[in-house]
């Protein structure tokens, strides 16, 4: 790295540079920090401490949680700091660490939200098969698949833009480090690694998407046969899931299914689906769900 790059460290622009209105946003985005912390891990300890949620599909909730106070973590600190400072910098290594976390951590959650889509279809089209389809057994070994499928994702991002000579100019025009800002900046011709890492987010992306929609179709097809109050149910209990995925899948989508070009809007889109998914995951799976309500109030 240090043979190609005379780089040491990168100028982050920031969400904005008028200091009253990052006043404002640190003191929103503190507040909306603090939910998806308190929200989701009043999640892991209900489902962990409850002996009613034992079911995968809550066994599945925890670790999204989880993934989504990490995922968060990775961005909005920082976030919030430099909202706070004049001059907004992060090293090198800081930049290219936050890279690798930040797509491990949301690869895997994509992943997940797969591996949840699929819990979904057994349970509704073969409720009596379930609990020995995806027994414990099974779910440790889909968690750890999303753990994996992340790392390796990260894995390749990462490699694909620390190869990349970065002369100078070092300004990010973003407010983390990503793939997209990083190969605008690097000195040399990067449409093949840009290609590359399009390849490899749109395959994740595209083929998880194509097992949603597929396990969502058959789920819809199986509650024909079913009676009207059945129905609903199958459906309510799938509607959390679907909101969860539209929420994260659209703007990821947006972001990296795409050629190695920035966009205007960027910033905003990075915004939602770093930040505000996060926080509205607690909110949608327990004001939709009366057990895990109920749960909580025990």
């Amino acid at each position: 790295m240090e043979n190609k790059s005379n780089v040491t460290e990168f100028i982050l622009h920031g969400l904005t540079q008028d200091k009253t209105v990052a006043k404002a946003c640190f003191s929103l985005f503190l507040l909306f920090y603090a939910a998806i912390i308190l929200g989701n891990l009043l999640i892991i300890i209900t489902i962990k401490t409850s002996g009613q949620l034992n079911s995968p599909m809550y066994f599945f909730l925890s670790y999204l949680s989880f993934l989504d106070i990490s995922y968060s973590t990775v961005t909005a600190p920082k976030l919030l700091y430099d909202l706070l400072v004049e001059k907004k910098t992060i090293s090198f290594v800081g930049c290219i660490a936050q890279l690798f976390a930040g797509h491990f951590f949301g690869c895997a959650e994509i992943f997940l939200l797969t591996v949840m889509a699929y819990d979904r279809c057994i349970a509704i089209c073969k409720p009596l098969h379930y609990t020995n389809i995806v027994n414990k057994h099974v779910c440790g070994w889909l968690v750890a698949a999303s753990w994996v499928g992340g790392f390796v994702h990260s894995m390749v991002q990462t490699l694909l833009t620390i190869q990349l000579p970065f002369c100078g100019p070092n300004e990010i025009d973003h407010y983390f480090c990503d793939v997209h800002p990083l190969l605008k900046l690097a000195c040399t011709d990067t449409y093949i690694v840009g290609v590359a890492v399009a390849a490899n987010s749109g395959v994740i992306s595209l083929s998880c998407f194509v097992v949603l929609v597929v396990s969502y179709a058959v789920i819809l097809v199986s509650l024909k046969t079913r009676s009207s109050e059945g129905r609903l149910k199958a459906l309510y209990t799938c509607t959390s899931h679907i909101t969860v995925v539209v929420l994260f899948f659209g703007p990821c989508i947006f972001i990296y299914m795409r050629p190695s070009t920035t966009f205007a809007a960027d910033k905003m889109v990075s915004v939602f689906y770093t930040i505000i998914t996060p926080m509205l995951n607690p909110l949608i799976y327990t004001l939709r769900n009366g057990e895990v309500k109920n749960a909580m109030k025990k």
